[in-house]
């Protein structure tokens, strides 16, 4: 038998009610916090409630930050990626998300090339300025036709590793499929993976927002997906409330043994 108060009750299922899931750290605030516990439904939920994203879209951007390789949180990512099948997300649509998250690991690449070329001008080192060559520029123009634009940091892997940037279309360009995820919905989850906190990459970002905006994405559905990317600070809570509900149960028990202790 629940030994909630009504009123505890009453929030308890309004949170389930708006976030579909109830979880040990949400138990553990509707008891030592429920004020802040209401703060932050209405925080996480008003994006959903109301942006312009689907309820499958919301949940795979939410999959694609709770997977990445710069977060890894695997409660919320099996919690998110069910609520993605049941909201209709094909395995070809999810393992798309993991393909895009396996990009990011090219942040630090792509910023570090840049820096590399810099430096090596800053030091008199002669950088390559020749015409590209077929091979170059037909693997160029593949990357144009399927992104729209050219970065900067394409330009100097092109030139210093020709090999490397041919693997490297390879990966950004797949995952065309007529059965996986579709132009925008990729490009809004780049933006989540680029905005999240635990992966900031300004460069990037502007990049993918550059490319929302030339595929005719919305601003509501741009800035839904920013406000969602903020969420994952609650996963403090998430790890932090459970450790601490453990903690002050330790010290019950051990205060009860104590006093039992000394009564004997």
């Amino acid at each position: 038998m629940s030994d909630l108060t009504p009123e505890q009750q009453v929030l308890k299922e309004a949170y389930v009610r708006a976030r579909g899931y109830w979880r040990p750290w949400t138990e553990g605030l509707l008891r030592l916090d429920p004020a802040f516990l209401q703060t932050y439904g209405k925080y996480a939920g008003y994006a959903a409630e109301n942006g312009p994203l689907s309820p499958k879209m919301c949940e795979l951007i939410y999959v694609a930050l709770d997977g990445s390789a710069t977060h890894l949180f695997r409660s919320g990512l099996a919690l998110h990626l069910r609520l993605a099948l049941q909201a209709g997300a094909t395995a070809r649509e999810i393992i798309d998300v993991f393909r895009l998250a396996t990009a990011q690991g090219l942040d630090g690449c792509s910023l570090g090339i840049g820096i590399l070329a810099e430096e090596l001008a800053s030091a008199g080192v002669e950088v390559d300025h020749a015409a590209l060559t077929k091979e170059q520029r037909a693997l160029r123009d593949v990357y144009v036709a399927q992104f729209g634009d050219w970065p900067d940091f394409c330009e100097q892997w092109l030139r210093s590793d020709p090999g490397y940037f041919a693997v490297l279309l390879d990966l950004l360009a797949g995952g065309d499929a007529g059965d996986g995820l579709d132009q925008r919905s990729r490009c809004l989850i780049s933006i989540a993976l680029n905005a999240c906190f635990t992966a900031l990459d300004a460069h990037g970002l502007r990049v993918q927002i550059r490319r929302a905006v030339r595929l005719g994405i919305g601003q509501r559905e741009i800035r839904q997906v920013l406000q969602m990317t903020a969420h994952l600070g609650v996963h403090a809570c998430a790890v932090g409330v459970p450790v601490l509900m453990e903690a002050l149960e330790g010290r019950t028990a051990k205060a009860g043994a104590d006093e039992n202790g000394g009564s004997e």
